[in-house]
């Protein structure tokens, strides 16, 4: 007896494969497993970044001071503290500005004070700079 298939029987039952829906499913059950590890390694590294303690920019002090072509010796300018303070909320910066050497060599000394984990750090740099045209004027400078 021959009988005819049908266009939907598998043609050997032992070389069996997954139909459609089976590999939709799969699929299905990939995707979403793939979507949850990702959520969770973004929730990790977004409370990692929360946790993170924030240092401060300490190189930006310097680049104020570097934009003025004109210093005075003794404490900082106020503009100059007042921009950086304002540019870095809950930090204060303290510091002096002593002549190096009479040829228009200055050196800065300065602190920076902020809140960090509940403790007050502070840092403290020394910079040089040269001032040319301010090697003229040392007579006016005060001592």
């Amino acid at each position: 007896m021959n009988r005819r298939r049908s266009p939907f029987q598998k043609a050997n039952p032992a070389h069996g494969g997954f139909s459609l829906l089976e590999v939709m499913i799969a699929i299905g059950i990939f995707f979403t497993s793939v979507f949850l590890i990702l959520e969770l390694t973004s929730q990790h590294l977004r409370t990692a970044r929360i946790m993170q303690t924030m240092d401060v920019d300490r190189s930006s002090l310097p680049a104020l001071l570097s934009m003025t072509n004109f210093l005075e010796i003794g404490p900082l300018p106020i503009d100059i503290k007042m921009a950086y303070e304002d540019s870095h909320p809950g930090v204060t910066v303290d510091g002096m500005i002593e002549e190096a050497a009479t040829n228009g060599l200055f050196r800065v000394d300065y602190t920076i004070h902020w809140l960090a984990e509940n403790n007050m750090r502070k840092t403290r740099n020394s910079i040089l700079l040269w001032r040319p045209n301010m090697a003229n004027n040392r007579s006016n400078l005060p001592r």
